[in-house]
């Protein structure tokens, strides 16, 4: 490993040999009408030396005087040019037949890549170009707004979660979908999201670890994969080539704000590019990211900010009218005299900082024998700060008026190092091509709570600052692939057969955070009886206790054969199987068939049925935590417990008496079988299109219960003598069916003196859930618990909290030195589901009115202006959300309750919980909801030649 690690040093020492062997060429290049054509790449064959066109469609690079120019754009065809002395050019491109048809590797084993239209399955590619052109600067929100079947919003107020972002495809789960990085299985994040965001109970892989400078292409597979590729590859693949054909230097600069003022994006990338001699390559890229925080909340409603009781209610001697209009006339005079700001929650996205940096390195050792070397390595640090809900002055449980005399917002503050690395070597023996790797990968956050206090301490003293804990992920993965492509095999037209093993290995750790973060110190706020207790552990989020740190490790092997074959020049059939162990829940086999058939020269079906899993993480299986939860400003000591718990099994025995448990199961695999049929067509030569139908069906999927509460006589009877209030845990609780149709065209064309793209891409998709899968203890009860296991907000969160459709209109025209992009985006609609109607008898007297809502759809319009103002550098202005479109507001609903009945204009609000009191606007499921972004991008190219 050292040694490999030492190449990129040695290789670059070669290159400074050979430049001084190089002669100079000049060119221009045009297009079939004889226009300049800028952005042309130029390379030297076998090598990465190479250029680009400038405005003007001409170039020059320095090359070795026999050699081989390979000139090549989007949309024409590919020309070798061999220099037989020449040192001056002149290169007219012509239109190629297979326009916009990218060639793909994602999806199929076979030693030569495909068309994305001659595919089996269905894929997307997102290029480095399409990457660069509009606002987006992280890969989940460039994916959001360009492939339809991809969804990610940023959340708010949801503790870790603000600052990884759940991302799904096909409207499953994020955990659903496996992320590769140059064809390597990519590690996930350490976060598992218990709050109440899309992807709840799920473990998804942090895309924004990777920077956008390192980015080639990405390629997004719309298809069940698990047989191909192992777990996780329910809904598809996305896999993120990084560069390995670049020369020079290329880097940019990004800065911008929201129309409000607010969310200002300061970003600088760089990728560095060299050639080694015609024998490999080297790339380094880095990105520095700084992103202020947005905020878009309301005003605050509460009745009462500093008298009254907890989250601002009358206390029950303000039992008329005019006693609590005379109570709320006081408080208000308080309001006013403090200078007390009723806007008191920072409702958007998180603060960020991120640095970091990719290596991308290949060289070939041994020529005759294909013997190449191979590393790739990144390392990313994060740091966030995200806040919570404002603690106001009388809610005397949880603040301290000498530290806070008008309360408080508390901070959430996040450290994410990322780091990873992938070796290997690749060869030729015995007509196979055989691949080597190892890959590491880990990612931890640490929590740090700011502006914050422990509220059971003694007055006075708490701290307002403490560490609450790590947690970590890693994962080790060694591969030994097999593939060789046969000709002319019995009656087929080729074979290309691959086979391989793997080995891995998980570790997951929670590390406790200090001793006052989640300690209880028992401060009384009233002696009662019975006596009132302030609140423990540090504000917004306690700290990780020593219970719940934990260090757990599985291994997991596995192997693998792929079969792919032109049976004629007709019919494309592929089979794939894959047999798995795992040595915490034991074994799976999964299987695929996938084929394509061309009706027509240029129209063809395809179809794949496939059956895959999905191994339960180690976060799911093993993580554990106690926090202080408010209900109607009551503290409730919430237990997330682990599956192996007896609590959540069979029962335990406490002082000699034995108690019953929930009855759930161990943990096992999800499983899915895959249905896909398409078509896909050539269109007037430059033109494609793709239309996919597809149905999943997934079993056991895992999902986090809600809290289960001792209020029911089962629960109180299962918890005993435990000082906790709720509970709740993770579970195989239910089977859905997901169903959708995706549609994918592709039109280039001349149009005047210039050149017109147009892509219309959309997605539609419906997920129903069929079944709860409960157990006997909790199907006995007859109170509903069946309906906290699996409640009708969780239902909604799987079925209607994101897009069922999105459609992507997008059009490019380029002339000379300038383009214009535009983009528009269709959201389709979202709902909220409240979980109190399953049970309206039992919410303590509240009478809630409408409280599910739909939000409809938008439109969201991007448009970016961009000129190559010289060969070296390029300027792009533009907007993100140019209207400045905002998601649908939540409905105010008034209680009819005497606590909290209106007073003059201040209603209370219970549009999402009993907590937001109108300061919670926007739904962020749909597009975010931070409005109108405009922005400005210098993009700096600095060819080399060797």
């Amino acid at each position: 490993m050292k040694r490999l690690l030492l190449l990129p040093a040695v290789a670059i020492a070669l290159v400074s040999q050979a430049q001084a062997q190089n002669v100079t060429v000049t060119g221009r290049v045009t297009n079939a009408a004889g226009q300049s054509q800028p952005g042309v790449t130029v390379l030297e064959r076998g090598s990465n030396n190479g250029t680009s066109t400038d405005g003007n469609g001409r170039f020059e690079l320095s090359v070795s005087p026999t050699a081989t120019l390979v000139v090549s754009a989007i949309g024409s065809a590919t020309q070798q040019i061999p220099l037989n002395g020449r040192t001056i050019l002149e290169v007219r491109l012509q239109d190629a037949a297979t326009d916009l048809n990218e060639v793909v590797v994602t999806g199929s084993r076979a030693t030569e890549g495909r068309s994305n239209v001659l595919t089996t399955s269905p894929v997307d590619v997102i290029s480095a170009r399409e990457i660069k052109v509009f606002a987006q600067t992280d890969v989940s929100q460039i994916l959001t707004y360009i492939a339809p079947s991809f969804q990610s919003s940023r959340q708010a107020i949801s503790d870790g979660t603000d600052h990884v972002d759940p991302a799904s495809l096909r409207g499953l789960g994020p955990d659903q979908v496996l992320v590769l990085v140059n064809g390597k299985r990519r590690h996930s994040s350490a976060l598992v999201n218990i709050n109440g965001t899309v992807g709840r109970g799920s473990v998804g892989t942090d895309l924004n670890t990777i920077p956008n400078a390192s980015i080639k292409r990405i390629e997004v597979l719309r298809d069940g994969a698990a047989a191909q590729y192992g777990s996780d590859a329910i809904a598809g693949v996305i896999n993120i080539q990084l560069k390995d054909d670049t020369t020079g230097v290329q880097a940019s600069s990004t800065v911008g704000q929201t129309y409000e003022g607010d969310g200002r994006l300061y970003q600088a990338d760089a990728n560095v590019g060299v050639g080694l001699n015609g024998r490999g390559y080297l790339d380094l890229s880095g990105q520095f990211s700084n992103r202020g925080y947005t905020n878009r909340s309301g005003v605050d409603t509460a009745p009462l900010i500093y008298l009254g009781g907890n989250s601002g209610t009358f206390p029950a001697s303000a039992n008329t009218e005019q006693l609590r209009r005379d109570l709320k006339a006081q408080d208000d005079a308080l309001v006013a005299q403090r200078g007390y700001d009723r806007r008191n929650l920072r409702l958007g996205q998180s603060e960020a900082r991120t640095y970091g940096g990719f290596l991308n390195f290949g060289y070939t050792l041994v020529p005759a024998v294909g013997l190449e070397a191979y590393v790739t390595a990144g390392a990313s640090r994060r740091t966030g700060k995200a806040a919570g809900f404002y603690r106001l002055p009388n809610q005397v449980t949880q603040t301290d008026a000498t530290l806070y005399p008008n309360g408080f917002l508390p901070f959430i503050n996040t450290t994410i190092i990322d780091q990873s690395i992938i070796a290997g070597l690749r060869a030729r023996a015995l007509g196979f091509d055989i691949d080597l790797s190892n890959t590491y990968g880990r990612n931890e956050l640490a929590f740090d709570i700011s502006n914050t206090l422990n509220a059971s301490l003694p007055v006075g003293i708490s701290p307002t600052n403490f560490y609450a804990g790590t947690i970590a992920f890693r994962q080790n993965t060694s591969n030994l692939n097999f593939t060789r492509r046969f000709t002319n095999v019995a009656v087929l037209s080729t074979l290309n057969v691959a086979f391989g093993a793997e080995y891995r290995d998980d570790n997951y750790q929670i590390e406790a955070g200090e001793r006052g973060s989640y300690e209880n110190y028992g401060r009384v706020i009233a002696p009662g009886p019975p006596p009132t207790f302030a609140a423990a552990g540090a504000q917004v989020f306690p700290g990780y206790q020593p219970s719940d740190a934990l260090n757990r490790s599985r291994t997991n092997t596995a192997g693998y054969v792929d079969l792919e074959s032109d049976i004629t020049e007709k019919l494309l059939v592929s089979v794939a199987g894959r047999a798995e162990r795992y040595s915490d829940f034991g074994n799976n086999v999964s299987g695929k068939l996938a084929a394509r058939y061309s009706i027509l020269p240029d129209v063809a079906v395809r179809g794949a049925i496939s059956n895959g899993f999905r191994a339960p993480s180690l976060q799911q299986r093993y993580f554990t935590n106690t926090s202080t939860q408010f209900v109607q400003g009551a503290p409730n000591q919430v237990l997330t417990v682990n599956n192996d718990n007896p609590i959540v099994r069979n029962g335990f025995t406490a002082g000699g008496v034995g108690q019953q448990g929930f009855g759930i199961g161990s943990l096992k695999q999800e499983k899915s079988k895959n249905y896909s049929l398409g078509l896909t067509a050539r269109i007037l030569k430059t033109g494609t299109i793709t239309l996919d139908a597809y149905q999943i069906d997934i079993q056991d999927r895992i999902v986090l219960s809600s809290q289960f509460s001792r209020a029911n006589p089962t629960v109180a009877a299962i918890l005993g003598t435990l000082p906790v209030s709720q509970v709740q845990f993770f579970a195989n609780a239910v089977n859905t069916r997901t169903r959708g149709i995706d549609v994918v065209a592709n039109q280039r064309l001349d149009l005047g003196p210039g050149r017109l793209t147009l892509t219309v891409a959309a997605n539609f998709n419906e997920t129903e859930v069929r079944k709860v899968n409960s157990s006997p203890t909790i199907d006995a009860d007859q109170t509903g618990l069946q309906n906290t296991l699996f409640d009708r907000q969780q239902r909604g969160r799987l079925e209607n909290a994101q897009p069922r459709s999105k459609i992507n209109l997008t059009a490019g025209y380029a002339l000379g030195i300038f383009s214009v992009e535009a983009r528009t985006v269709r959201f389709g609609a979202v709902q909220y589901k409240d979980a109190r109607l399953d049970n309206p008898g039992a919410n303590n007297g509240f009478l809630f009115s409408s409280i599910d809502q739909t939000f409809s759809a938008k439109w969201v319009t991007d448009l970016t202006l961009s000129a190559q103002v010289t060969r070296q550098i390029g300027l792009t202005v533009g907007a993100s959300n140019l209207f400045d479109v905002y998601p649908d507001k939540y409905r105010v609903n008034v209680l009819n309750n005497e606590q909290n009945v209106a007073v003059g204009a201040l209603a209370y609000n219970s549009s999402r919980d009993n907590t937001n009191r109108g300061r919670t606007i926007y739904n962020p499921n749909q597009f975010g909801y931070n409005g109108g972004f405009y922005f400005a991008r210098v993009i700096v190219n600095l060819p080399t030649s060797n």
